[in-house]
């Protein structure tokens, strides 16, 4: 890194992300990852769940490339994406409409106000039932692609699920190789209504919010009879992920997921910031 570098600090429900606008092409690719495995370190540079880099495409309004804090690249982040267009609307890119590219596809939104509301890829990979070995017990899990990878375990009490022990067994489990899984643990909270904390692939750990994994949650427990869309996700961070969606299980379809969207600061990172 060569310079200071401008960027933006967003939260979507908790999760929160750096922003670093690239559409003059100043990051290579090839030297990416380690620049977020650096920034993203809390205590020792910025911190961050992710990050993620604005650019041109000749598809939709812009491109993004994201980036856990591991420096893996990921192809969508549900939170992550609500992020991406409020700052596309503070750059001057968008208004109330917006589209972007990611791995997963072109992804449309809509804006209002701090509130960003999208419309995500059709799911796939549903499976139900799956029986999972881990140490002292065996979990049964049912399964979902909402763009990235999630495992299941529906739970009576959330506050008592062991998610960093039991969710890093579920994320590195041989069923799920070679990719891996998110690993999410959901309590039904009402017949609109789930509760929910995350072990988030990439970031190796609980997370304060998970969309993609709050996507995944609503579709299986509407599988399973438990819940009824729209769906009221409520995620660690206390924040409420609204999920709407037709159909069931692996015929869902029109996929949106709306939540608030936080602009917490904007800054130059110096040279220091990436040793």
């Amino acid at each position: 890194m060569a310079g200071r570098v401008r960027f933006t600090k967003l939260s979507g429900s908790g999760n929160d992300f750096i922003f670093i606008d690239n559409r003059d092409r100043r990051f290579d690719a090839d030297k990416m990852a380690d620049f977020v495995r650096k920034v993203c370190r809390r205590g020792l540079s910025v911190g961050a769940d992710g990050l993620m880099f604005i650019e041109p495409s000749e598809r939709a309004d812009f491109k993004w490339r994201f980036f856990n804090s591991d420096g893996s690249e990921a192809e969508m982040c549900g939170n992550g994406s609500r992020c991406a267009v409020r700052f596309a609307r503070e750059l001057g890119m968008v208004k109330e409409r917006a589209s972007f590219e990611t791995l997963a596809g072109v992804i449309e939104a809509t804006i209002k106000g701090n509130r960003v509301k999208v419309r995500l890829t059709p799911p796939a990979g549903f499976r139900q039932g799956i029986e999972a070995p881990l140490k002292g017990r065996t979990a049964k899990l049912d399964f979902l692609n909402t763009g990235v990878p999630h495992a299941v375990e529906f739970v009576p009490d959330v506050e008592k699920a062991a998610v960093r022990e039991d969710g890093r067994q579920i994320r590195f489990h041989p069923l799920f190789a070679p990719a891996g899984a998110n690993a999410n643990f959901c309590q039904a909270a009402g017949p609109h209504a789930l509760k929910l904390r995350t072990y988030e692939r990439g970031v190796e750990d609980e997370t304060l919010a998970c969309g993609t994994g709050a996507v995944a949650s609503a579709i299986l427990a509407a599988a399973r009879g438990m819940v009824e869309p729209p769906v009221d996700v409520q995620v660690r961070g206390g924040e409420v992920l609204t999920i709407h969606f037709s159909g069931r299980g692996g015929e869902v379809r029109e996929v949106h997921m709306e939540g608030d969207t936080r602009l917490v600061y904007e800054g130059e990172m110096t040279e220091e910031a990436a040793l």
